[in-house]
């Protein structure tokens, strides 16, 4: 797969720009299929009790979710989601982006069936490069360490 292309949509962000949004969030790329030419992007945003991860697989598809994580879940094939979206690159990415924050009002918390987009087929994880953000969130405001809230 090549990387997916840029393109707006009909109003805000571009690719580019919501890509940088997620370094910027320190989401954790992972690169799946060969580090020379993935065949699928991800990235994972991790919280105490859940994960936010996003797929996307070209630059007409691509899939985002909210995993509740517990001891030995695979954020990459779950078994249950409580937020999902499927779309394209750029839609999926706004979504995802603007989904309200674990333990904040307006977070999902129903547990629904993912689907099959929710996934990341078993054979290509055998060759998968992670590509964490080296950027250390600033606190915001006196006494917040910068961390995130707890899921609810």
């Amino acid at each position: 797969m090549s990387p997916p292309t840029s393109h707006s949509g009909s109003s805000g962000q571009g690719l580019e720009e919501l890509l940088e949004e997620l370094r910027r969030r320190n989401w954790v790329l992972h690169l799946f299929g060969g580090r020379e030419a993935p065949e699928i992007y991800a990235a994972v945003h991790r919280w105490p009790t859940c994960a936010d991860v996003i797929i996307l697989r070209d630059e007409h598809r691509a899939s985002a979710y909210r995993v509740p994580t517990f001891p030995g879940t695979d954020v990459f094939s779950p078994r249950v989601v409580t937020w999902q979206y499927h779309a394209t690159p750029v839609w999926t990415l706004r979504a995802v982006l603007t989904l309200a924050e674990p333990g904040t009002p307006g977070a999902p918390l129903q547990a629904l069936r993912p689907q099959p987009g929710c996934h990341v087929p078993a054979e290509l994880r055998h060759d998968v490069t992670i590509r964490p953000t080296n950027i250390t969130p600033e606190p915001d405001r006196e006494g917040d360490d910068g961390g995130p809230p707890a899921c609810a």
